[in-house]
């Protein structure tokens, strides 16, 4: 898509709130985001045609090849540089098996667990495991690898990624980010870091069994492809049955066979990020999160999630019970803001909390 062909198709916020109709306030894409209109009519019409007898496994090829081109544009990358998937934990245990014998990984100790768990199962690894504030200084030459979520899921503080970036290439050192609970919102260059994951079934609004996983080009050969499959093939439809080994010659090698229904859904999701911009997206859910925080006399911050400490048990079934969906993570309450919320979300939770 041409730069006049995406201003030409850019989508406003109030347009694309019209998109969305949910039956609650809606406090929670930290857990899952909701599908615009133009998502469930994509996923309806998928259906009818398998329902039908009608679908084919080539006819969802082209799902996939514009949901890795609209990702790829929104992280700042070539789409020959990723690799889709289903979750990211299976592209984190890719790159934890890329690991030397006794590789050290400098990782934060308060994060997700598919960041966590696949490079700690490593045997061999040593993981040093350090609060998110003090990950970049924990870098040393003796440091093989980085793995950090751009954004906390428990709480939803942002890492340092410059700091971080700095430190491991002053050490000589691998850079893993997971953007599963930045990317859709937080401005985000991908280009900057060796490995990049993200599910998008949170802040890219698509159906779960959607995930991507960038390689920077001078990595890709050090990745051991483990997870090859028919469709990682250089041809994927000429790849189906015997050997010799013939994977695709860009990040297509990581591929792992799509899961179709959800990539069906997943363009019209990335479609709309794209159309609104991540910019814009940004500027508002974090102004959402700081009219939050300065109701609760919180001072503001720089994420769309706010976590909130010292709440009464329970709080979360009750304000489930007015109809406001928000979660428990970490013993805290969590509520996050996107696009499809309003000052008057902000305004109904405030109040029901009072």
């Amino acid at each position: 898509m041409s730069t006049t062909d995406r201003v030409a198709s850019r989508v406003s916020l109030a347009e694309a709130q019209a998109l969305f109709a949910p039956q609650v306030t809606y406090l929670d894409t930290a857990s899952a985001g909701l599908p615009p209109s133009t998502v469930t009519m994509a996923l309806e019409q998928a259906l009818a045609e398998w329902a039908a007898g009608r679908a084919t496994p080539h006819g969802y090829d082209a799902a996939v090849t514009e949901a890795r081109a609209r990702f790829a544009r929104l992280v700042g990358v070539d789409a020959e540089d990723v690799a889709v998937g289903a979750q990211t934990s299976v592209f984190s245990g890719q790159v934890a098996a890329s690991l030397p014998p006794d590789a050290e990984v400098v990782a934060a100790e308060e994060d997700f667990t598919s960041v966590l768990f696949p490079f700690l199962a490593r045997q061999g690894a040593r993981v040093r495991l350090v609060p998110l504030s003090r990950v970049a200084d924990a870098v040393s030459t003796r440091t093989a690898l980085v793995a950090v979520s751009a954004v906390q899921s428990a709480d939803g503080a942002v890492a340092d990624l410059d700091a971080i970036a700095q430190a491991a290439a002053a050490c000589g050192a691998r850079t893993y980010i997971d953007v599963t609970q930045a990317c859709g919102w937080l401005p985000f260059d991908a280009s900057r870091f060796d490995y990049v994951v993200c599910s998008a079934y949170k802040w890219l609004l698509c159906p779960r069994g959607a995930a991507f996983l960038y390689v920077r080009p001078s990595r890709r050969d050090e990745l051991p492809p483990v997870n090859a499959c028919w469709y990682a093939g250089e041809d994927v439809w000429s790849s189906v049955y015997g050997g010799p080994l013939r994977l695709a010659s860009s990040a297509r090698r990581f591929d792992v066979s799509p899961a179709w229904l959800a990539w069906a859904g997943a363009v019209p999701a990335l479609r709309l990020i794209d159309q609104v911009g991540v910019e814009t997206i940004y500027g508002y859910d974090v102004a959402l999160a700081n009219r939050f925080r300065a109701g609760l006399g919180l001072p503001p911050g720089e994420s769309a999630i706010v976590s909130v400490k010292g709440v009464p048990a329970g709080t979360c079934d009750r304000l489930r019970a007015a109809g406001i969906r928000t979660s428990v993570r970490a013993g805290c309450l969590r509520v996050s803001f996107h696009l499809y919320n309003t000052p008057a979300d902000v305004d109904q939770v405030l109040a029901a909390l009072a």
